[in-house]
């Protein structure tokens, strides 16, 4: 089981606080991603990849619910729909030692429909307050909720007013709203997080219906000077794709929003971590199928808006390079970006 340590004398002391987080994201945000960006933010909080109930009921555990240590503050995002399976999913979580079970009201995808969960459960909300209950019974962290402001062609502010009411009738006091509708039938997940509008004075109403409760931004945000817009209105801001595709973006979030005055690493120390980390994962998981490229393919995008970027991710795919499974290839691609025209 994981567990975390206080800081010692000569460390920032950490204090737990979703004011900026890393949505979770299929196929992107597992732990070697995870452990990537914490190396760019030691407070950032994080979050896994959905788990389905169904995996954890009866798949295996160990396999989705492995972490690292050093990822805390992480959250569990789990995917369901019935009560029971969420609260032995929410207790495993806890055991495993994650800081907060997160329920996923929003994703679109139609095999996610299928299954009678994510944003389709906006129409249930006290199916949803029921699968609250039933994960606060069950564990001591923190049980949220991340939804949409609505479903196909619902637009009236009062919906999402309403499910988060009934939802915090059951206790949850963090919700986090991705600003737009879930078109459930027509639209790919893809398109789902493009063309529905964003509609930001939703959440910002939302705060001012609910001032006690914790609402946190998700949707189309990727600069600082936006975050900061946000946070005059909202207690956290939640960043997607821009995290994962820019990660550097979140360079001065440390100093910038949790008064963390250590210097933040160069792009250059972040690669150098990185090295350990790797060499240590492919020696404990590499004979079960571990390749480096699960790891380095999180990483491509730290050098986005330098000179010579593009060399730098071309050494970083290069297959025959990959298939050797060296951990310096890192330092040999921020080496390519340094010499390139």
């Amino acid at each position: 089981m994981t567990t975390i340590h206080p800081p010692t004398a000569d460390q920032a002391p950490v204090v737990p606080s979703r004011r900026l987080s890393v949505a979770p994201m299929m196929d992107w945000t597992d732990r070697h991603c995870r452990v990537f960006h914490r190396h760019i933010s030691k407070h950032t909080w994080l979050y896994t990849e959905m788990v389905t109930t169904g995996a954890l009921v009866y798949g295996d555990v160990e396999r989705h619910l492995r972490f690292n240590e050093e990822e805390h503050p992480v959250a569990l995002q789990l995917g369901g729909s019935d009560p029971s399976d969420l609260a032995t999913s929410a207790k495993l979580g806890e055991q495993w030692g994650y800081d907060e079970i997160n329920l996923n009201c929003g994703c679109p995808s139609e095999r996610v429909q299928k299954g009678a969960f994510g944003a389709c459960l906006m129409a249930e909300p006290q199916l949803v307050a029921d699968c609250v209950k039933a994960m606060r019974d069950a564990v001591s962290i923190d049980v949220t909720v991340k939804h949409r402001i609505g479903i196909d062609d619902v637009q009236s502010y009062d919906f999402v007013r309403d499910f988060v009411g009934q939802v915090a009738d059951a206790g949850c006091k963090t919700f986090i709203v991705h600003a737009r509708n879930a078109i459930l039938k027509g639209l790919s997940p893809k398109e789902n997080r493009e063309i529905p509008p964003l509609k930001y004075d939703y959440a910002y109403q939302l705060k001012r219906d609910f001032p006690d409760f914790e609402i946190i931004i998700n949707g189309g945000i990727k600069t600082e000077a936006e975050i900061d817009a946000h946070l005059q209105h909202l207690d956290g801001v939640m960043l997607g794709r821009e995290a994962y595709h820019n990660p550097f973006v979140m360079a001065n979030f440390d100093q910038r929003y949790y008064g963390d005055h250590s210097a933040p690493k160069t792009r250059e120390q972040v690669l150098e971590a990185m090295i350990p980390y790797i060499q240590a994962q492919l020696a404990q998981y590499g004979p079960l199928g571990l390749k480096l490229n699960s790891i380095t393919r999180h990483m491509l995008g730290i050098m986005t808006g330098l000179p010579g970027a593009r060399a730098f991710r071309q050494t970083l795919s290069d297959s025959k390079k990959l298939a050797l499974g060296d951990a310096n290839l890192l330092l040999e691609a921020a080496a390519r970006l340094r010499i390139a025209p």
